[in-house]
């Protein structure tokens, strides 16, 4: 280790248990991954059950992006007697509920400065459907900003009808190449789609809900209840699922276009709202999953666990990162910081590792979405740049888990279905 030999033992040992868990975690997801492209054996299920889903899309003050969304939802390909759109205009002081239901829209107004959120005006909801005279086996939730692929519904009930009683839609892109932010966002999202989603879907884990675009049995609902009141009601209510023996599904075709952050003031508020509600969550059922894993041996668990440390390992690569500069800057220090590539003694290994885990990304993006435009060229380039970004993102999350702040995403322009499927 040459000028580490006589270094101080305690950063030393830290250094290193820093970046073996680091490591470990990175090893773990690079694994899984792997399984994405390995074809899934599908085996038989009925295909003929129709399901009657009741469609919630819920909207603070979004007049701009509201008719397009519900414009798209009745365009369907679903037997228009089994579903019903519904949106919640919760706190709204626009002219979003009446645009809703012009579009032709069940619209429920919300008023509640105590209770503000998604979370609570979905649990809201979800009582009046329970009694309403219409019997409803599936509830899909969306965002006001979304559009919806015409065959979502069908790809959905087919998940259903495989057992799936929670199932997720994939996550695209409405604006992916807006601005340098949206860029990334979308490359994100399109990888998380296949590395993540589809990976743990072929080896019969749970997936993760994404806050939009998913659907729950609705007697599954009414026995573990709602609840998922956090910043992050997504990733709260998926580790509820998983602790109650239950499998989040995925519909890969069924997709929905999001509207992504164009600046990063935007963004980094919208990133540091989902730090904090995954530290929230993570805080109250990281040790629960852990056990459920270790006393059932349940992998969906574990795996779930593992997902909430996620931020701790962005912490961790913060750190890495921050000293290994350090050490570059003064080699002659002797501040004792391990670095991985000591190992390796900077060998041909150690670079076709980094350059492999540079270039996953780039390639499966690449692969699954057929296209090279250039400012995909730029937003793989960057990569590097929105990364190091979440490092102070997920410190100041941690720091404010307790907080309930929500933040309400300013949309500055209508985009159609049609205009989504030319890009």
């Amino acid at each position: 280790m040459g000028p580490l030999a006589d270094a101080n033992p305690v950063v030393l040992v830290l250094s290193i248990l820093i970046q073996v868990f680091a490591a470990s975690l990175g090893a773990y997801y690079i694994i899984i991954s792997l399984f994405s492209w390995i074809p899934k054996k599908e085996v038989p299920y009925v295909k003929n059950k129709l399901h009657q889903f009741a469609l919630i899309v819920a909207a603070h003050d979004e007049e701009m992006v509201i008719e397009s969304m519900v414009e798209s939802l009745k365009q369907l390909d679903y037997p228009k007697e089994s579903y019903d759109i519904f949106v919640i205009a919760d706190n709204c002081t626009d002219k979003t509920a009446q645009l809703a239901r012009d579009a032709g829209a069940l619209v429920y107004e919300r008023t509640d400065t105590e209770k503000r959120g998604k979370g609570y005006a979905l649990e809201w909801m979800f009582a009046k459907i329970y009694e309403m005279e219409k019997h409803y086996d599936s509830i899909c939730i969306f965002d006001a900003d979304n559009l919806v692929s015409k065959n979502f519904l069908t790809e959905i009930n087919d998940q259903h009808n495989k057992g799936y009683r929670v199932v997720q839609g994939s996550l695209d892109s409405k604006n992916p190449f807006d601005t340098w932010i949206s860029c990334q966002y979308s490359i994100s999202f399109w990888s998380i789609n296949r590395l993540y989603q589809k990976a743990r879907n072929n080896i019969n884990l749970s997936c993760q809900l994404s806050g939009t675009g998913f659907a729950i049995d609705v007697e599954l609902l009414k026995e573990l209840g709602w609840g998922a009141t956090c910043l992050t009601e997504d990733m709260e209510f998926t580790a509820k699922l998983v602790l109650n023996g239950q499998k989040v599904g995925w519909a890969d075709k069924a997709v929905v276009f999001d509207e992504k952050p164009l600046h990063l003031a935007q963004s980094w508020r919208q990133r540091t709202r989902w730090m904090q509600g995954h530290a929230d969550v993570a805080s109250r059922f990281l040790t629960k999953l852990l056990k459920k894993a270790c006393k059932e041996r349940d992998m969906s668990a574990l795996d779930c666990a593992i997902y909430l440390m996620q931020p701790l390992k962005v912490l961790a690569l913060g750190v890495i990162t921050l000293m290994a500069w350090i050490q570059t800057a003064f080699p002659d220090g002797n501040i004792g910081f391990f670095q991985m590539q000591y190992l390796f003694n900077n060998s041909l290994v150690w670079w076709i590792f980094l350059g492999a885990e540079f270039l996953y990304t780039p390639f499966t993006v690449t692969y699954d979405k057929k296209i090279l435009n250039p400012k995909l060229i730029w937003g793989y380039l960057t990569i590097g740049v929105y990364s190091l970004t979440w490092v102070p993102i997920t410190l100041v999350g941690f720091m404010k888990k307790n907080r309930k702040e929500w933040y309400h995403t300013k949309h500055v322009r209508n985009i159609d279905i049609k205009e989504v499927e030319k890009v």
